[in-house]
């Protein structure tokens, strides 16, 4: 879970690098060190206690990575890819993971096991973070790129849902409401990874 927090937020700080935002290169966040990403509360606490309480649905998040829209080349425009960036670094790791498992078939068992449990669990993870994340709630990344697509007025009207983001999140989160807005498309997502890679 520290390794897809970690390359999702440093996706973010690169590709806002990228467009013209050197910010998060600045203060060192495009780093592969999870240390520069952790949130005590985000990656620590709230996971710990999910699993306390046996819940079937684990959530974390990190340091969001700092980003300063306005130093983009094209603000608007390419808040889009800099959103996007993280949920498609989370896929890659999908498909590495997928690979991994793959690749546990065909090595000696003292290794395959330890390897196929891990693969299950990076694209278990990496999975449900690409999908929260794409979410279209503000400041989620899904909320960013709806800001990014929508006409001028209604992006802003619906940017100023990014204060009341976490708080919300947190209320679908401990109502189960989340669970029920995740779980098909976990599953829907899922099922694609598994035909594609004939898992």
């Amino acid at each position: 879970m520290v390794f897809a927090i970690t390359l999702h937020e440093a996706a973010h700080g690169f590709a806002a690098r990228h467009f013209g935002d050197p910010t998060a290169w600045q203060a060192g966040r495009i780093s592969l060190n999870p240390l520069r990403h952790i949130d005590p509360m985000g990656t620590l606490i709230i996971p710990a206690i999910l699993l306390l309480v046996g819940s079937p649905f684990l959530f974390g998040y990190a340091k969001p990575v700092p980003v300063d829209f306005s130093r983009l080349r094209k603000p608007k425009q390419d808040m889009l890819w800099v959103a996007a960036a993280g949920p498609a670094a989370n896929l890659l790791m999908v498909v590495f993971w997928a690979l991994m498992y793959k690749l546990s078939w065909e090595i000696p068992p003292f290794f395959s096991l330890p390897l196929a449990l891990m693969a299950k669990a990076g694209i278990g993870i990496n999975l449900v973070l690409m999908v929260l994340n794409l979410l279209p709630l503000p400041p989620l990344d899904g909320g960013r790129i709806a800001v990014s697509l929508l006409p001028h007025r209604l992006a802003w009207r619906f940017a100023q849902l990014e204060r009341w983001g976490f708080p919300i999140l947190l209320l679908l989160l401990f109502t189960g409401i989340l669970d029920a807005i995740m779980n098909p498309l976990v599953d829907f997502s899922l099922r694609i990874i598994v035909s594609i890679f004939g898992l």
